[in-house]
């Protein structure tokens, strides 16, 4: 199982953090050891003073493909949460600064957390799902895969002609504006429309 994350997918995202916005997917790979465990907190890293949080849906491969085309992508997946892609702000800065790589600010551990897994069947468009962060009770992100650059199907076949596909992968697609920080104690609520998804607290 591997985590492939999309970056710069929604363009006011890109803006809030002067980047360009991307012509093709920008994505790049978190281990499976970034996965959080279902009900666990998230533990601040000891690495990082400036811990973000990114909101995101996430859909899960349940098919083996290479270069997969778009008009098939649809039938690779088959369900869908929300998640966060953590982030070490300071740490991303310095490496791009530097222009080294950075998965130590993407890629340690816990720093991928999914919620509850909802099936895709007929009654599902994938390209209009409202999804929200609430932090401490206060809406800090909220967005629809309507406004995404690139749609979910678009990225499958991108990112198949690069890597392979196995059943069990997941995609984060990408976050709406409004990332920022989080501190211990904050409590983390991601919501679906009204449904909530996932509850954790950071320690």
């Amino acid at each position: 199982m591997k985590i492939i994350c999309v970056g710069r997918n929604y363009a006011d995202h890109a803006k809030e953090l002067n980047n360009d916005v991307p012509k093709e997917p920008v994505f790049f790979m978190k281990p499976k050891n970034a996965l959080m465990l279902p009900g666990k907190p998230m533990y601040y890293p000891e690495f990082t003073n400036d811990l973000h949080y990114e909101c995101e849906l996430v859909v899960r491969i349940c098919k083996n493909g290479k270069y997969v085309g778009e008009k098939f992508a649809h039938k690779y997946y088959d369900a869908y949460t929300i998640g966060i892609d953590f982030t070490a702000r300071d740490l991303q800065r310095e490496q791009q600064q530097k222009g080294l790589p950075w998965e130590i600010a993407k890629a340690f551990d816990q720093s991928a957390l999914t919620g509850e897994w909802l099936p895709i069947d007929e009654s599902v468009n994938i390209q209009d799902i409202s999804f929200s962060l609430l932090k401490n009770g206060e809406t800090v992100q909220s967005g629809n895969s309507s406004n995404m650059i690139f749609s979910v199907n678009k990225i499958i076949a991108y990112v198949s002609k690069f890597i392979t596909m196995n059943i069990g992968d997941l995609i984060f697609t990408g976050t709406p504006a409004g990332v920022g920080p989080v501190l211990p104690d904050d409590e983390l609520v991601g919501l679906i429309g009204d449904r909530k998804i996932f509850d954790v607290l950071i320690k």
